[in-house]
């Protein structure tokens, strides 16, 4: 059984970020960049798969410049067998993510697609979806327990109302939530290993994917500063203020 792992590369969770100089996006230089938290969550638990004797191979695949090679390599410490990056420079849409990811799943035909089920960048939480209507895969969104058996994978989703327990047949596709696992660290002789391991690379263009923009940035800024709260004496003055100078009510 062969699995597709999607890792995107972002800015490290612990960085506070900042708008650059001129708002036309955000500043990137000589900051951090790590392995998208969720994306982390979904190799593990690809690994998992495979130290159970569900999976036979990882490959790892990701969407971005040269340095995304690092999130690659630190996917091949963790256990990945080998890795595909779809070189590109431009900031990839969610529906642009999906159909390079489509074309990777066209040629190598993985049984089950595991990809976080958003980045804390975008936040955009659309690329699983997106990639199920592209490729007809059943999905199991915001997944916090997977099984799988008998060429099918159950799924317990986290939703508003509780869990809810899916089983779909695979191929398929499962997006990965916080407590679906506790990611690892990377060994120092896994991390050697890696290195060794191997990586091929791709392009958009090679793939024939019209990653042309659909939606235009305008600009980035800073929220504006909260002004500091007040104490209010009792529930009548409170109301006061709510009704009279916040106007809420």
């Amino acid at each position: 059984m062969k699995v597709l792992v999607a890792v995107k590369r972002v800015v490290d969770y612990n960085v506070k970020v900042r708008p650059k100089a001129d708002g036309s996006g955000v500043e990137l230089n000589n900051l951090k960049m790590s392995i998208n938290p969720f994306c982390e969550i979904a190799v593990e638990e690809a690994v998992r798969l495979k130290e159970n004797g569900v999976a036979t191979e990882i490959v790892a695949v990701s969407i971005g410049p040269q340095q995304a090679q690092e999130q690659i390599r630190t996917s091949l410490a963790l256990g990945a067998d080998r890795g595909v990056l779809i070189k590109t420079d431009q900031d990839l849409e969610p529906l642009a993510v999906a159909k390079c990811l489509k074309a990777i799943c066209d040629q190598e035909s993985p049984d089950i697609v595991l990809m976080g089920k958003q980045s804390i960048d975008g936040d955009n939480n659309q690329t699983g979806q997106m990639l199920g209507a592209l490729t007809g895969y059943p999905q199991g969104t915001f997944a916090s327990e997977l099984k799988v058996d008998g060429g099918k994978a159950t799924v317990t989703r986290e939703i508003d109302g509780g869990l809810q327990t899916v089983s779909l047949n695979l191929p398929a596709i499962v997006t990965t939530d916080l407590r679906l696992n506790e990611p690892r660290y990377a060994s120092l002789p896994n991390i050697m290993k890696a290195k060794k391991k191997p990586l091929d690379e791709t392009s958009p263009e090679e793939l024939g994917v019209d990653v042309a923009p659909r939606v235009e940035l305008l600009g980035v800024e800073l929220p504006a500063e909260r002004s500091a709260g007040i104490k209010v004496a009792n529930v009548d003055e409170l109301l006061d203020k709510l009704k009279n100078e916040a106007k809420v009510i």
